[in-house]
């Protein structure tokens, strides 16, 4: 895997002894539905001790191109991995597919994102209508004001609807108003599986099933995902998150092996908050393979001594 930006450093970084590079392969910025600028994202992953860091923002790579130049200008000692996070439909679920080590610029990644942005939205202003008739005024408008000039996510939709009164919290928001069967839920009409791993592998990444254990799907189910997505050519999957049940990466890493996909991590960040943090937690169980393992080596940067 290559990176535009940025090489990537060797998998003997993260199991060398005392000192090791930590990998977060899972952020968001503003871009699409997280809190952060790319700038201050690349800034809070320094403050976190974070030595490699994909920013994969929902149908969305508006944000690489500021992150490498803030890193560069500021000479961070940070390697940012151009990434992606596509939103896909199997089986009627939908399922996020992360891309790790593209190239932004591709022409199938370019045409492929240009397709989901038109499908975003027009999802999101059916949103708008949705709400508009339960006397909830201004939804789209309003998201769209949140978005600031990102991707509109139901995160956004979210947040005014917090901001209008209809809710205390956001998760109160999904409960009452933008969970299937709810009033502003629309149907995604996103891009296939097969897709997302052809753009991502044609613009020279890898294909990663985000967050394997969050889509409420059975075990048997999740393994028929994990069969199909390696069936057709995808080559990682999440194993280590900040947040996870009791034996879930164990569980995870289980899968991997058995299905032969690499294995990624990332905390899925979103903004700054206590139970969930750029690097915190994330380590790989034993006998799974990173899916930095044949990531080119780059020139060392200083380790970092745990304490």
């Amino acid at each position: 895997m290559t990176s535009p930006t940025t090489a990537s450093p060797s998998a003997d970084d993260q199991t060398s002894g005392t000192a090791f590079r930590i990998y977060d392969l899972h952020s968001h910025t503003t871009a699409s539905d997280g809190y952060l600028t790319p700038e201050a994202l690349v800034a809070r992953a320094v403050e976190m001790r974070v030595g490699v860091l994909a920013i994969t923002d929902h149908d969305s790579t508006e944000g690489l191109a500021r992150a490498a130049q803030a890193i560069a200008s500021q000479q961070l000692p940070l390697q940012l991995v151009n990434g992606v996070e596509i939103s896909t439909l199997w089986e009627n679920h939908e399922i996020h597919i992360v891309g790790l080590g593209i190239d932004p610029e591709h022409p199938a990644m370019v045409s492929l994102l240009k397709s989901q942005a038109e499908l975003r939205q027009q999802r999101a202003q059916e949103m708008g209508r949705r709400l508009a008739k339960a006397r909830i005024e201004g939804a789209w408008e309003g998201a769209l004001r949140l978005a600031q000039g990102g991707a509109v996510t139901r995160a956004h939709f979210a947040r005014y609807l917090v901001e209008f009164g209809a809710a205390d919290n956001i998760a109160q928001v999904f409960k009452k108003y933008l969970a299937k069967g709810k009033t502003g839920y629309v149907p995604p009409q996103w891009c296939t599986i097969e897709q997302s791993i052809e753009a991502i592998h044609q613009s020279g990444g890898q294909a990663v099933v985000a967050h394997p254990g969050r889509y409420d799907l059975s075990t048997k189910w999740l393994k028929r995902l994990l069969a199909y997505f390696s069936e057709h050519g995808g080559d990682a999957m999440e194993v280590a998150q900040c947040q996870q049940a009791p034996n879930e990466r164990a569980q995870l890493a289980a899968f991997a092996r058995d299905y032969q996909l690499l294995a990624s991590q990332g905390s899925d960040f979103h903004q700054p908050c206590s139970w969930i943090e750029l690097g915190r937690k994330l380590w790989l169980p034993a006998g799974v393979e990173p899916v930095w393992k044949n990531w080119p080596v780059t020139e060392k940067k200083p380790e970092i001594e745990l304490v």
